[in-house]
C-alpha cells in the first residue's frame, strides 16, 4: 500500500498552515499575560494546559461530529461566528473598562482557562469551521484522517508552548507592561469580536441571498 494510504502529506500541511494562520499562537499571548499574568508561575502553567486541553477537546469534539452537531441544533456557521463574536466582546469591554485589581480578583473567581482561552478564543467558529471543512475534503480516507489528527495536535503542542513560556515576557514587561498589555488585548479582542459578528451578517445575508 501506497504512504498516502497511511499519512496524506499534503492534508496535514495544509491544516496545520490553516489552523496556525486563524488560531495565531503568538498573538494569544497578549491575551493570555493580561487574564493570568498576576498570578505566580504554576497557575500560569496550569492555565496553559488547561486551555490549550479544552482547546483541544472542543476542535475534536467538531471534528468527529460537528457537522450532526450543528445539523441536529439546526444552527449555521454565521450563528456559532455571531455567539463567539459577543462573547470575546463582553471580555474585551471587561479588560479594557476594568482595573488591574478588578480583573485580578475576577481572574481568580473564574477559570479563564475555559473562557475565554479555550473557547472561544483558540477554539473559535473559524477553527471549528475550518476542521469541519477539511472533515468533509478527507472523504472517509485513512491517510487524511490520520493528517487531519497529527495536524490538530501539533498545532495544539504549539499553542502550549507559547503559552507555557509566556513568563519570558512577563520578566521583560513587569507590572505596568501587564496592565498596558490588558488594554491592548482588549482592544484586539474587540476587532476579533467586530469581525466574528461581521462574517456573521455577512454569512446570514448570503445564506438568504
Amino acid at each position: 500500500m501506497a504512504l498516502a494510504d497511511y499519512f496524506d502529506a499534503r492534508m496535514f500541511t495544509a491544516t496545520t498552515i490553516t489552523l496556525v494562520v486563524i488560531m495565531d499562537p503568538p498573538g494569544t499571548i497578549p491575551v493570555f499575560l493580561s487574564l493570568v499574568g498576576r498570578k505566580t508561575r504554576a497557575a500560569r502553567a496550569r492555565a496553559a494546559r488547561q486551555a490549550v486541553l479544552v482547546s483541544l477537546a472542543v476542535i475534536s469534539l467538531f471534528a468527529i461530529g460537528g457537522q450532526a452537531i450543528l445539523s441536529y441544533l439546526h444552527i449555521g456557521i454565521p450563528a456559532l461566528q455571531g455567539a463567539g463574536g459577543l462573547l470575546l466582546l463582553i471580555i474585551a469591554l471587561d479588560l479594557l473598562h476594568g482595573s488591574g485589581h478588578t480583573e485580578a480578583q475576577e481572574v481568580e473567581d473564574v477559570n479563564i482557562a475555559l473562557v475565554p482561552l479555550g473557547t472561544p478564543l483558540l477554539a473559535g467558529p473559524g477553527a471549528i469551521a475550518a476542521t469541519i471543512v477539511f472533515v468533509r475534503q478527507a472523504e472517509g480516507k485513512t491517510g487524511s484522517y490520520v493528517a487531519l489528527a497529527l495536524a490538530i495536535l501539533a498545532v495544539h503542542f504549539l499553542l502550549w508552548i507559547c503559552l507555557r513560556f509566556s513568563g519570558v515576557v512577563i520578566r521583560l514587561i513587569k507590572e505596568s507592561g501587564i496592565t498596558l498589555l490588558a488594554k491592548i488585548a482588549g482592544l484586539l479582542l474587540a476587532a476579533i469580536a467586530v469581525q466574528l459578528l461581521a462574517d456573521s451578517v455577512r454569512g446570514f445575508v448570503s445564506g438568504s441571498g
